[in-house]
């Protein structure tokens, strides 16, 4: 349906309508817009389509698939590209540095082109990790009608007869420096991992997220766990434009979907599918973008009580494109709502609450991706929340697959990810210590890295769950193991992981949460007056403005006030 719409109640009114803005419409004029066209909506189509990875090659042409959809309901699409920091690359190296900082800059570079041009409504396109909550974080905080487009996953390679993924990859460097494969396994495995377009296949983080942007009601059902390589991905764009105009047209906004009901719902899907512990990084900060509360301890807390019921890779045995086949996110939250995990209440994009969705779908109790609520892999969920003396701010970790979840050990310490790495590649890590990888939170690092190389490399020479490691750092969606992440306060503020030293016994138990190191106080005293603060390497540049204005990782490491201090919205302009 085409809607009329009154442009002198929207913000692209300031671009476009008047005897005083012929200047800004000669510049449509110069596109090839006509009068009638320019009249029109004005609509962003955001894409953080590149060539940096498989993860992105494909945005672009779903972003103009979905200008149909836009013109379809009286709308006039205009494209923008934005950055991605592609994680697979990014990782084991200083570019890691980058990642969560590009989440702030997509965010950024979004609002900036919508409040400079005057958009009206959004779709977003986004595919590698940081890109998915930085897109969703952009439409929070502008607050125009959007929808939310993940670009779908790569399919999994093949190998010697079994399903893999990137994770493969990088475990096999730790087999190999292990001395047990050949240097041609992992060339053999390299070539055959990643056979096409797409995001990483497992559980990871854009899957996580993009798990996300269905439960938060941003997303159209059922249409992230579509393969990218899948030609319904080109509907799907075209949908999400045309479904824009409807949002549009009755002025609902992200800010009336994401509630803290919504947030709370895609927590759960967090938990339930073991996904990403960037998972409770990135929902704080789109709350923040909305003014809500939800720091790490909300979302542990809701993770506490959220049943383990998706078999996904890396705890589990399956990828995406197998949850896809088995019924997407739709089939899991309709298991989840049927319990009352769920509130079904919540509105969503498609303009009916998140129950009127799920009551569109039927339980297939033939499929083997998603168990039954009633039945689940494990009561609680893959992901829980830490906290004790080693991090008052908190900490946290995937447990789903973990055969055990308590682990106590002596420190074996390191100031930086280079330094673990090198002793784990010269296998100098021991049985049952505790490693600890510390100045890589979010100013100390700066940027917060990504550990999958170190970790990988660790399950490879299987030391995966004879070991565990502790960082104020960040872990990557496809690690696994006993691996802890975001505990603070972080090294660069003299949190106590600044304080712990070689053989210090560090306690660890993911069952009743807590994270705690034996040092008398009266000992972490004399070691707090003698801690000097570290010169980070980053003296200038988009790094060390990160690292001026970073906050916290239990609050998301936002870098400005959010909603709650903003004096106006975008969309009232």
């Amino acid at each position: 349906m085409t809607h009329i719409f009154d442009k002198s109640k929207l913000p692209s009114r300031h671009v476009s309508v008047g005897p005083e803005r012929a200047p800004h419409r000669s510049y449509y004029y110069a596109m090839g817009l006509t009068e009638e066209e320019i009249a029109r909506p004005f609509v962003a189509l955001a894409s953080a389509g590149n060539d940096s990875a498989p993860c992105n090659t494909t945005l672009d042409a779903q972003a103009d698939a979905a200008r149909r959809g836009v013109e379809q309901g009286g709308g006039m699409p205009r494209r923008f590209n934005t950055i991605t920091v592609t994680d697979g690359i990014a990782m084991g190296h200083q570019g890691m540095k980058a990642s969560l900082v590009s989440r702030e800059v997509i965010a950024d570079s979004v609002e900036l082109s919508v409040r400079g041009h005057c958009y009206d409504a959004l779709v977003g396109f986004a595919g590698c990790d940081k890109s998915l909550p930085g897109m969703m974080m952009a439409m929070l905080r502008l607050n125009i009608p959007s929808i939310f487009v993940y670009g779908g996953s790569i399919l999994p390679g093949r190998f010697h007869d079994r399903d893999v993924t990137v994770k493969d990859v990088f475990e096999v460097v730790g087999r190999y420096a292990a001395g047990n494969c050949p240097l041609s396994e992992v060339h053999e495995l390299e070539r055959v991992a990643c056979p096409g377009h797409g995001a990483c296949g497992g559980q990871y983080t854009a899957n996580t997220m993009a798990c996300v942007g269905e439960a938060i009601g941003l997303s159209l059902p059922n249409s992230n766990m579509v393969p990218a390589p899948y030609t319904t991905r080109e509907q799907i764009a075209v949908s999400a434009g045309a479904q824009v105009m409807e949002l549009l047209a009755k002025n609902t906004r992200p800010r009336d979907i994401c509630t803290r009901q919504a947030f709370e719902n895609a927590a759960r899907i967090v938990a339930a599918t073991g996904g990403s512990t960037n998972g409770a990084l990135h929902l704080p900060a789109m709350a923040h973008e909305a003014g809500i509360e939800f720091d790490l301890f909300d979302v542990a807390e809701i993770f506490k009580t959220t049943p383990y019921c998706a078999d996904l890779q890396p705890g589990g045995q399956y990828v995406a494109r197998d949850m896809y086949d088995a019924g997407g996110v739709y089939m899991l939250m309709k298991t989840l709502l049927a319990e009352g995990f769920l509130h079904g209440d919540c509105l969503t994009v498609t303009g009916k609450t998140l129950g009127e969705n799920i009551d569109q779908v039927t339980w297939n109790p033939d499929q083997k991706v998603i168990y039954d609520a009633k039945t689940p892999i494990t009561p609680t969920g893959g992901v829980v929340g830490l906290r004790g003396t080693l991090a008052p701010e908190g900490a946290i970790v995937k447990v789903a697959g973990l055969h055990h979840l308590q682990f106590a050990g002596p420190a074996r310490v390191f100031d930086c990810e280079e330094e673990c790495f090198a002793a784990v590649e010269a296998r100098q890590i021991n049985e049952g210590e505790v490693i600890v990888i510390r100045y890589e939170g979010p100013k100390g690092g700066p940027g917060m890295r990504e550990m999958l190389s170190t970790t990988a490399a660790l399950y490879g020479q299987g030391m995966g769950e004879k070991v565990a490691l502790i960082t104020d750092g960040r872990f990557s969606g496809a690690t696994r193991g006993f691996c802890i992440g975001h505990v603070g306060p972080e090294a660069a503020e003299c949190g106590p992981i600044a304080l712990v030293e070689d053989g210090d016994m560090i306690r660890i138990d993911a069952e009743a949460g807590t994270i705690d190191f034996d040092v008398p106080e009266d000992v972490l005293a004399k070691r707090r007056k003698a801690w000097k603060a570290r010169v980070s390497d980053y003296g200038s540049g988009a790094l060390w403005r990160y690292a001026q204005n970073v906050g916290p990782a239990y609050k998301g490491a936002v870098t400005h006030p959010g909603a709650a201090a903003e004096k106006h919205v975008y969309a009232d302009i």
